[in-house]
């Protein structure tokens, strides 16, 4: 029984890391291959937009891996053939996107809001911590009424 579940276990492990490469589209080349994966795994789907081409089963990210693997084999740098993706689909394609003034929001914003979080849960704790911290060490007044009886209290009366 247990050998069964661990075999169906690996199986479907197996079937998950295959990816969504065809294998029509794999170049004999093993180097080549690499070079393409390694590109196919940084260029986002513009279909799915949460994953790489490289995962992806979109007929655009196949047509992405295939112009990957035909630019390479041109003769292509990994470079030129990812500035040529970006000069075709803009930068939204890259799942890295590149440190520009218009994607501060997107490399800072992540930072800003752990900052503003830890900010505010110290801000909190402080005021609370103060709260009962400041009313053992500055207790209100006594009134009149209030000390004439503690003076009972005290003098036994």
């Amino acid at each position: 029984m247990m050998k069964r579940l661990l075999l169906t276990l690996a199986l479907f492990l197996a079937a998950m890391n295959a990816g969504a490469v065809d294998p029509g589209e794999v170049l004999s080349d093993p180097v080549m291959e690499a070079r393409a994966r390694d590109i196919s795994k940084g260029l986002r789907c513009l279909v799915c937009q949460n994953q790489s081409i490289d995962d992806s089963d979109a007929t655009l990210a196949k047509d992405l891996r295939i112009l990957v693997r035909e630019r390479l084999v041109a003769g292509d740098t990994n470079e030129r053939v990812i500035e040529y993706v970006v000069s075709r689909y803009g930068d939204f394609v890259l799942l890295k996107p590149p440190l520009k003034s218009y994607t501060l929001a997107l490399w800072l914003g992540p930072i800003l809001i752990a900052v503003l979080g830890i900010l505010a849960v110290v801000v909190y704790f402080r005021r609370r911590l103060g709260v009962v911290a400041g009313s053992e060490e500055n207790p209100a007044p006594l009134s009149d009424d209030e000390k004439r009886r503690l003076h009972a209290l005290l003098d036994g009366d």
